[in-house]
């Protein structure tokens, strides 16, 4: 560092240093977002009925992180492991299972959530897009974003709280530990929105893309229930094809 770097780290103001150690109290979260799966690539609703798994792609993505992980060992202090019940989801978990924690006797079963999937499509699961739309139209959710996506399905707004609140109270069960979770893009965008403010607009509008098989991480301070964001989008290794 140079001296006047060194000079304003000692008098800048504790609000303007952004290196700083963890506090007592925190808890982090890496949410991974599962590998490329068939639904995304048939254009699919990949809910329950829709979703079947990764592509072979997909797992290659996987795959490319668990030797990541291997060889880094920077999951190695987890000491839980979720998922989506998904099968995009839970298929990237159980390849990750090995990698993550002090290995899966000491880790334990990949723990399941329905409210960390992706957004609950209702009727329309299963269904090509193209059928979706001419169906049930696009919901215009920066006008109301209450909308259902389909009868029996959620809105932007109702799937944001939900998976956001999912997060929370995951960190919430392992206070002062490291967690991990195989989510979807949803999921990450909610948090995004939730804990740092960013516009909804700026998801829906496909302006940042949440890469397969990346990491976000997240550390959570209870005390003053504050979110400060660790890495984003973090998919180093990962191929993309």
């Amino acid at each position: 560092m140079s001296a006047v770097g060194a000079e304003a780290g000692e008098h800048a103001h504790a609000g303007v240093l952004r290196i700083f150690p963890p506090a007592d109290d925190a808890s982090r979260i890496v949410l991974v977002r599962h590998g490329e799966a068939e639904c995304n690539i048939n254009r699919v609703v990949g809910g329950l009925k829709g979703c079947t798994g990764l592509t072979d792609l997909g797992r290659r993505q996987v795959a490319a992180l668990a030797d990541r992980l291997y060889e880094s060992g920077e999951l190695r202090e987890a000491t839980a492991l979720y998922s989506s019940v998904l099968p995009r989801a839970t298929e990237t978990a159980e390849r990750l299972r090995p990698v993550v924690g002090q290995g899966p006797k000491a880790l334990g079963p990949v723990v399941q959530r329905c409210d960390l999937c992706e957004l609950h499509p209702g009727q329309c699961d299963g269904m090509p897009w193209e059928e979706v739309v001419e169906a049930y139209g696009v919901p215009d959710w920066d006008r109301d974003p209450g909308i259902p996506i389909a009868p029996g399905g959620e809105s932007w707004s109702e799937f944001v709280v939900r998976a956001s609140d999912a997060v929370r109270e995951v960190v919430g069960r392992h206070p002062g530990e490291l967690v991990v979770a195989a989510v979807h893009a949803g999921v990450i965008e909610a948090c995004m929105i939730r804990f740092l403010g960013v516009p909804p607009e700026i998801y829906r509008r496909g302006w940042v893309r949440i890469v397969h098989a990346s990491m976000t991480e997240w550390e959570w301070v209870p005390a003053e229930d504050r979110w400060v964001l660790l890495r984003f989008n973090d998919s180093c290794g990962v191929p993309t094809v």
